[in-house]
């Protein structure tokens, strides 16, 4: 009995010291190393969960009684792991003082066994070896992860103002050497251009504009074929809108010129915006001031009313900070004119002529009739019926070759381009001579065939009533009624009357 004692207690010594403790890596036996790459800035959760077996060992649920603890193994061989947080069985937790307040580990999971070890935001110095140590009952869990960490660096800082030159780096704490950087926008590869210049682990651009922000994704490939990438959300401070945007404001209208920033400067800590308008117009220079609005993004001009004269292009130049920016937009106006100025006759020939300041040769023009109250269905019925019969339905020229009292009223050119209808301009076209109302067409000849007969009729009565009023009336001379015509020589007829004219004398 006494020799048997010794060997019996170095075994059940050798079999507690290897159920408290397993070697950094084993779970379960040998736990196999977990890799995590997370780009700086961003969370990272290093995972490390219970095996189904052994949760149904715990009847599903650890008991309260669970510790758990996260280290970090230095960065040379020789340096003692150090710890990042402890999860004591009372509940109580300890982190490492650089790492306060960005490590966690959620209670709720704990007891599901979920030990997984969050880090928000991730500095490019957490990277290394993390191992796990979770005690409960007499059961041990372990779990290694390295987590590489892809840094992302932006200059300078944020925020890019747009047409100022930027570099954005890439690299990460993986240990080979690298071999190649690619670079990609939207998912497409970015090559080597006169904008972007692609560097070792770098990207230049030269004057960045608002279509350069978005998702950039860093690409890196190393010597033991490692690949690593990350993405970059590139936040660019300009314009909203198109580059050089063209407003379209019908003569005599209001026009608002836009001018809106991508962002609110003070989303990026900047407190000090002020924008400016300006125009050069026939060698002076006008100026509008817009008033510091920090709650706003947009700074906006408002004209009252335009005329052609007012077109060209205006500049709207925002100050942020110690940095300015410029917008250029045009303003282009839509002006009708008549070929027959003042009030139209009826049965005139008219031409109204749709012109536009400062085309970007895109445009295309729509003549429409409007009636006093138009609506959806009103509006159609006109438009095919004032339009039928006029050679230009479309085009800037509208012709109506005789015009009628159905055609009074208001007629609008709508310019459209590619993004559709651009602005629009109206005319009120005003007839004199026209009549209340006039016979159907379908009529006419009748009328006229009718007129025509009845003054037929009247002139043949009128010449029968003169006809038979002559005859019905007795002669003035009745002696003249008995003499009949004999043909006397005419020499004897000159006697004759000689004759009777001294008679008359005597």
């Amino acid at each position: 009995m006494r020799l048997v004692s010794p060997v019996l207690f170095l075994t059940f010594t050798l079999l507690a010291s290897n159920a408290g403790h397993i070697p950094p890596g084993a779970a379960e036996g040998e736990s196999r190393e977990q890799k995590v790459w997370v780009r700086a800035g961003s969370s990272a959760v290093l995972p490390c969960h219970l095996s189904p077996r052994r949760m149904s060992k715990s009847l599903k649920h650890l008991p309260d009684m669970t510790s758990v603890l996260w280290k970090r193994h230095g960065g040379s061989a020789h340096q003692e792991p150090h710890m990042v947080l402890e999860v004591e069985p009372s509940g109580l937790r300890k982190s490492a003082l650089h790492m306060r307040s960005r490590v966690s580990v959620q209670d709720s999971a704990l007891r599901n066994g979920n030990f997984s070890l969050r880090i928000d935001p991730v500095r490019s110095e957490d990277a290394g070896l993390y191992e796990a140590r979770v005690t409960y009952n007499t059961e041990v869990q372990s779990c290694q992860v390295e987590l590489g960490v892809i840094t992302v660096t932006l200059s300078p800082p944020s925020p890019v103002i747009e047409n100022e030159p930027l570099l954005l780096s890439c690299n990460s704490s993986h240990r080979a050497s690298l071999v190649e950087t690619c670079w990609f926008h939207n998912g497409c590869l970015i090559p080597t251009s006169r904008t972007f210049c692609s560097l070792p682990g770098a990207l230049s651009i030269f004057r960045p504009a608002m279509s350069d922000a978005g998702p950039w994704r860093c690409q890196l490939r190393y010597s033991d074929n490692e690949i690593i990438s990350t993405t970059y959300d590139l936040q660019i401070l300009g314009f909203d809108g198109p580059t050089n945007p063209v407003v379209y404001a019908a003569a005599g209208s209001a026009a608002d010129l836009p001018c809106t920033l991508s962002y609110l400067p003070s989303a990026f800590g900047i407190n000090m915006v002020t924008a400016h308008w300006s125009r050069l117009a026939g060698g002076h220079l006008q100026d509008w001031g817009i008033s510091q609005n920090l709650s706003s993004r947009s700074f906006p001009l408002h004209l009252p009313v335009v005329w052609p004269g007012d077109a060209g292009q205006y500049h709207c130049a925002v100050s942020i900070g110690s940095k300015k920016i410029i917008r250029d937009v045009t303003l282009a106006v839509i002006t009708v004119t008549p070929s027959i100025q003042g009030l139209v006759s009826e049965g005139s020939h008219l031409l109204l002529i749709c012109s536009l300041t400062h085309p970007q040769g895109h445009e295309r023009f729509q003549w429409k009739y409007l009636d006093s109250a138009p609506t959806n269905s009103k509006v159609a019925v006109a438009t095919s019926r004032n339009l039928e019969g006029h050679r230009s339905q479309m085009g800037p020229t509208l012709e109506i070759l005789q015009v009628s009292q159905k055609d009074t009223g208001t007629w609008e050119c709508s310019v459209y381009g590619p993004e559709g209808r651009l602005g629009a301009a109206q005319y009120g076209l005003q007839i004199t001579g026209a009549q209340v109302s006039s016979p159907p067409t379908i009529f006419s000849g009748q009328v006229t065939f009718g007129l025509t007969l009845t003054l037929f009729l009247l002139l043949t009565v009128c010449v029968l009533a003169l006809a038979m009023q002559k005859k019905a009336r007795p002669p003035a001379f009745p002696a003249l009624e008995g003499m009949f015509a004999v043909t006397v020589p005419w020499k004897k007829m000159e006697e004759k009357q000689k004759e009777n004219m001294q008679q008359t004398e005597c």
